[in-house]
């Protein structure tokens, strides 16, 4: 049984024991780089108040929306050929129109979950169209992607059907984007070359464009962990990498292996990390198209959520400096980040210095995540009692 089919039949369960209680009355939004697999909402028996606003990519002259079927075949050979991709955000428009279908649809608030503001303007779209909407919506930015995106808009739908507030609604998916991590590698740097997706990070990785670099998301930016010569040692890395991660979390914990053109080697990462870790749930899925555009043909990336069980963090601290960072939607010539739509990120401190700890020690992977979801967390322990005997009361 795959992740799909456990998805719909908890949610079939979930059907039964709530028949003849109303549905939702808060909304869940998101973008598509948040990557949750087609027909999951249907699944999740929450296609009627969750809305998935595509991001567009364009190739050329021709726009593609996320999920069109023309799009991936055509964005694989334009970045084989070397062809221009670009990416930008959607249009506000695009998320008002969401919004008003979950006000019909009985909503009486939204919760909105998004793609990192430092790699893209999104989330500001999100906001400008938040504050013409029918009903309240509270816009958040996850500081992550996909998965790592997509399992806090899993969360807080689960929520959101349980009957929860909009506010607790919010709370539980910030804390599950707080805790994820995102690593990936890619085969080539050309793609990230071609759209100055290097940045910051270009000194810390030279001229030898041949070195399979491992990245992380962190603080929302993509940043370079370490270096690596080859795939194998790279796939292999990159396992060690995300097993460790796991070993630090408690509870249920979920994992997604996404890739783009190399399904095979997806499947393989993800045999690695199950037969280490079984008791893992692992998605393997394609990479969203439009951060399949900047990562490039080949990219495996793996995204993993749960519970930390330490504070101090369990993922090898990398080489890479931590603000580096290679933003998905362009640089500036200035070394700030920008996308296709305006949207900034800086990729140093003011002093163009990468940023680091007291000691000039890059710090530890996720290390400023820990401690927002450690913040979140303590600040919201009072009313997460509470919250837990309301959504019983709701059941």
């Amino acid at each position: 049984m795959d992740w799909l089919e456990r998805l719909a039949s908890r949610a079939r369960g979930r059907q039964r024991e709530t028949a003849a209680v109303p549905g939702p009355s808060v909304g869940v939004v998101t973008d598509s780089a948040s990557a949750l697999p087609g027909g999951w909402a249907e699944a999740a028996n929450a296609a009627d108040f969750v809305r998935v606003v595509p991001m567009p990519v364009m190739i050329g002259d021709q726009i593609y929306g996320e999920g069109s079927a023309e799009l991936i075949p055509a964005l694989a050979l334009a970045m084989a050929q070397g062809h221009e991709v670009r990416t930008s955000r959607p249009a506000p428009g695009q998320f008002e129109a969401a919004y008003r279908e979950l006000a019909a649809a009985g909503c009486t608030s939204a919760v909105s979950i998004h793609l990192s503001g430092q790699l893209s303007g999104t989330v500001d779209s999100a906001r400008l169209a938040a504050r013409s909407a029918e009903i309240p919506v509270e816009v958040i930015d996850s500081a992550t992607a996909a998965m790592g995106l997509g399992f806090a808009v899993a969360a807080a739908t689960e929520r959101a059907r349980a009957g929860y507030s909009a506010a607790e609604v919010a709370a539980d998916a910030r804390s599950v984007a707080a805790d994820a991590t995102i690593l990936f590698y890619v085969p080539s740097l050309d793609q990230l070359r071609r759209g100055g997706r290097i940045g910051a990070a270009a000194g810390w990785l030279g001229t030898l464009l041949a070195v399979k670099p491992i990245l992380v998301v962190r603080d929302g930016m993509v940043v370079p962990l370490e270096r690596v010569r080859t795939a194998p040692k790279a796939l292999a890395r990159l396992a060690e990498l995300v097993q460790q991660d796991i070993a630090g979390r408690d509870g249920k914990v979920r994992a997604a292996v996404h890739h783009f053109g190399n399904a095979s080697e997806a499947e393989r990462l993800a045999g690695i990390v199950g037969a280490a870790a079984p008791e893992v749930e692992i998605l393997i899925c394609p990479l969203p198209a439009v951060l399949a555009a900047h990562a490039g043909l080949g990219v495996l990336a793996v995204a993993v959520a749960g519970d930390r069980s330490d504070a101090a963090g369990h993922i090898v601290q990398g080489a890479g400096p931590a603000g580096a960072g290679v933003p998905a939607d362009g640089v500036a010539a200035d070394g700030v980040a920008t996308d296709d739509e305006g949207g900034r990120t800086d990729t140093g401190n003011a002093a163009g210095k990468p940023a680091g700890n007291a000691a000039g020690k890059p710090a530890a992977p996720g290390a400023a995540s820990r401690t927002r979801s450690a913040e979140t967390k303590a600040k919201g322990s009072k009313s997460s009692g509470g919250a837990k005997e309301q959504g019983a009361r709701r059941r």
